[in-house]
């Protein structure tokens, strides 16, 4: 008889001892739920002023999400009396293996997040890097994609892209076309220096401001070279660079003005 009321208090004890830990378990499961939630839409709504990357913004939130749900898991597990210990070095020990294996990815990753924090670049913006020049079109996690110029696809990691020089031409909004036309040593330099002009200030796409400029840019072994720098919107600027390029040659051409060229010379010998 004493020795059942001795096993009921145990099992009393125990069911007490073990209920207020799973009660507590629960407890904490709820709590840290509602707050992992309220960190989530807090940093939603931090993401959306700051205007992140769509894709960036998936990951970053799906990412910590799963951090901080394995961390309450971890706290669930260690208040209901499961040893923890071994098992965050487990995690560790495997988030280590990853991190190794995924070197470089962890490195697009984080220029990804670089991109997105400082941003050199966005979608639409013509830029040349890692000796490439395209459009923007897309900013990924792991890569940058741009539109070539022939409309091919460019796919650059976006560690290389972080780490290297970018030269973005949409930035300021306008781009200088730089142009050199040579003339022959008989060709008068203010007529010809007219003839460009007048084709550069009647073209609709040329700004007047910032003025377009035709300059002597050197005397060459045939040809007196002229610098010939219009501006335009950047959206513009193969539509003034061919539009120009033909009808400079065009000006010249009705003004009389020679543009001269390689002449080979053919010595017939006597037999």
């Amino acid at each position: 008889m004493d020795l059942k009321n001795i096993d009921a208090s145990k099992w009393m004890a125990l069911i007490l001892d073990y209920g207020l830990k799973i009660i507590g378990a629960i407890a904490i499961w709820i709590i840290g739920s509602w707050v992992i939630k309220t960190l989530i839409k807090g940093l939603k709504k931090v993401m959306l002023k700051q205007n992140y990357d769509e894709s960036l913004q998936k990951f970053l939130i799906n990412l910590l999400s799963w951090i901080f749900k394995i961390v309450l898991i971890i706290v669930v597990l260690g208040t209901i009396g499961v040893e923890t210990t071994s098992f965050a070095a487990i995690l560790a020990a495997a988030g280590l293996a990853i991190g190794m294996a995924l070197q470089g990815s962890l490195g697009n990753f984080a220029g990804g997040v670089l991109l997105m924090i400082f941003k050199p670049i966005k979608i639409g913006d013509l830029i040349e890097a890692q000796g490439e020049l395209g459009v923007v079109k897309e900013i990924e996690i792991f890569t940058t994609k741009l539109t070539g110029l022939s409309n091919r696809e460019i796919i650059i990691p976006n560690a290389a892209l972080s780490n290297g020089n970018i030269i973005n031409y949409t930035t300021e909004g306008t781009r200088r076309v730089d142009l050199v036309f040579g003339v022959s040593y008989d060709a008068d330099i203010k007529q010809t220096k007219d003839v460009i002009m007048n084709v550069l200030t009647s073209h609709p796409k040329v700004l007047k401001d910032p003025a377009p400029a035709v300059t002597v840019l050197e005397l060459a072994d045939s040809s007196v070279n002229f610098a010939t720098r219009p501006w335009c919107k950047t959206e513009d600027y193969w539509t003034v660079y061919f539009d120009v390029t033909e009808n400079v040659k065009l000006a010249l051409d009705a003004a009389g003005i020679e543009i001269p060229y390689p002449h080979s010379v053919e010595i017939h010998k006597d037999a």
